[in-house]
């Protein structure tokens, strides 16, 4: 199985590289208050849930042969106090577009974040997930 590979540049960065070539950066902001320059590996995995469903979202709506025409996905969350500090609540909206039937578009978010993200699923272990759609 190849291996993906994270390199610290310094500070508190990280160039990533995939298996398959793809690149990357971690970032976390410095103790003296930096900001960081590049998400956060805890970012980085909300980003990755919202890309995750994403992913699933357009091929179910595709399947299913809604014309959707745009879509977006933000997340927010909230973490633990103590450490480890895992997310113990995700908000995802949906905002889509399109000339779509809107049961259709339930129907695939719903197949979306309880079957097929793998991300969601691992999460779902420690957060309460909740989404929304809006359609636009």
């Amino acid at each position: 199985m190849p291996a993906h590979r994270v390199t610290w540049s310094g500070g508190l960065k990280f160039d990533a590289v995939a298996s398959g070539g793809q690149t990357t950066v971690f970032d976390a902001p410095s103790p003296d208050g930096a900001p960081a320059s590049a998400p956060t590996p805890m970012e980085s995995v909300l980003l990755s849930l919202a890309a995750c469903s994403g992913v699933d979202l357009v091929n179910i709506l595709q399947r299913m042969r809604q014309p959707l025409t745009g879509l977006s996905v933000s997340v927010e969350a909230e973490r633990a106090d103590e450490h480890p500090r895992v997310y113990t609540a995700i908000r995802m909206v949906f905002a889509v577009s399109g000339e779509m039937d809107p049961r259709k578009v339930e129907r695939a978010v719903k197949l979306s974040t309880t079957k097929y993200c793998s991300i969601g699923a691992m999460l779902a272990e420690t957060a309460e997930i909740s989404h929304a759609i809006e359609y636009l």
